[in-house]
């Protein structure tokens, strides 16, 4: 049985005023499943390229924040401690920050990890 699932694209934007983003993770909810996770991948290499005084460590903070929020554990802060949906909610709000979100996109599944792990290999490489 496939199952709607909303997902949103993690995107690294260094520089907020030039509006260029290099993908780095995916969020993936799926409700009927009671699914809600991140999966990403930073190549330092290609951020260093595109931002040379990016500070990649705190790009990876931010990553495990959403990690936390995912997983509803202590490294998502007070978002962490609400429903599943209130944390997508929460996840893909637009935000003027080095780590942004798409808009959200959705589609059908039988497998939410098997689709997320797929996401990740298309979208972020």
């Amino acid at each position: 049985m496939s199952l709607p699932y909303q997902y949103v694209v993690l995107r690294c934007v260094p520089r907020v005023d030039r509006e260029e983003f290099l993908n780095v993770g995916v969020v993936l909810y799926c409700e009927e499943a009671g699914f809600l996770d991140v999966a990403w991948r930073v190549d330092r290499e290609r951020l260093a390229a595109l931002a040379p005084g990016l500070d990649l460590d705190a790009v990876c903070d931010a990553l495990a924040f959403v990690e936390g929020v995912c997983a509803g554990d202590e490294r998502g802060g007070a978002a962490a401690r609400e429903p599943a949906g209130t944390r997508f909610g929460f996840l893909k709000a637009p935000r003027s920050t080095v780590l942004q979100s798409s808009p959200v996109h959705g589609g059908m599944t039988r497998d939410p990890a098997r689709q997320l792990d797929h996401l990740l290999e298309r979208l972020v490489g």
